[in-house]
């Protein structure tokens, strides 16, 4: 009888064991692929996985960032960085001409997003500070600015939401293009960046996004035979030239339609007389971000207002 119970009690146990439910497997997740992409200096850079503590050493690098869906990923800009709203609310880190090294370390940055204003030195002491860097090419057309977005959206996680918003942007484009062919004339456009020398204003020519969506707008732009992509016109190419348009970019430094109308020489163009001299946001076209788009429309109806009635 001694024996009996232990191997009852045993008998007993391994019943037990054998009705209860089976554990659950657990389940193994496939290990994330690294990134690792090209970047616009010709370097593999490689990040473990999407950066989701991001510093932006330029406006349209922020723009492409929040553009893509990882406004909420950025954690620092540069001083010029003011769209969208949120972007303000970052600190900000400096500028082109002085970054502040030791507030960049502080953040601990995953991947901090360089673009051609930096220079290779600049990229290179923050890369020694042992920090992922990674410089976005301003790119010449819109299928240069689609790209650029997907390689953020892969640097960041934002595939799918990004191939959306391409799709949006390429129809709006498409529109823009459509309602042009009606056009009956292409006015000639001058576009001011800046004319502190009112006799030698800074202006855009070929090779820039400017003058390829005045194009796309179904405008000509006078400077595009320029031998530099930014350049002064001379006051009196512009007189020759006449443009029956002149969009004034330096608006956001205080130049009106008033003060231009007033300059010794210009009383006679055909946009000054017409009362075709119009401020325009150069934010729109000379960031190679997302609002290029919105650019592109508002440089269309600038242009051919006749063609948006409604």
């Amino acid at each position: 009888m001694k024996r009996f119970f232990p191997l009852l009690a045993l008998l007993i146990i391994l019943t037990l064991a054998a009705c209860a439910p089976a554990a659950p497997a657990v389940e193994t997740l496939p290990a994330l692929e690294p990134i690792v992409l090209i970047d616009g200096l010709g370097r593999e850079v490689t990040l473990a996985a999407p950066a989701q503590a991001i510093i932006s050493l330029a406006p349209s690098n922020t723009e492409l960032l929040f553009g893509v869906g990882a406004g909420d990923q950025v954690i620092a800009r540069e001083d010029f960085s003011n769209y969208p709203e949120a972007a303000l609310d970052l600190p900000s880190i400096g500028n082109t001409q002085e970054y502040n090294l030791e507030m960049i370390v502080s953040l601990q940055p995953d991947l901090v997003l360089a673009a051609d204003v930096n220079a290779p030195e600049q990229i290179k002491a923050i890369e020694d500070l042992g920090i992922a860097v990674f410089q976005i090419n301003n790119p010449v057309d819109l299928d240069g600015l689609y790209e650029n977005m997907r390689i953020v959206a892969q640097l960041t996680g934002h595939e799918e939401e990004t191939e959306a918003w391409i799709e949006t942007a390429k129809a709006r484009v498409a529109a823009v293009e459509e309602t042009i062919t009606r056009a009956e004339t292409t006015p000639a456009v001058f576009y001011e960046l800046d004319a502190t020398d009112p006799t030698k204003p800074w202006t855009s020519g070929s090779g820039t996004f400017i003058d390829t969506l005045i194009t796309m707008a179904g405008g000509h732009n006078i400077a595009s035979g320029m031998d530099a992509p930014w350049a002064q016109y001379s006051q009196e190419e512009l007189i020759l030239q006449d443009p029956q348009i002149i969009l004034l970019g330096d608006a956001m430094w205080g130049i009106t339609p008033e003060m231009v109308a007033e300059r010794p020489g210009w009383e006679g163009i055909s946009a000054v007389v017409n009362g075709k001299v119009l401020p325009f946001n150069d934010d729109l076209v000379s960031r190679p971000g997302p609002r290029l788009v919105d650019g592109l429309e508002a440089l269309a109806r600038a242009i051919h207002p006749e063609l948006f009635t409604e």
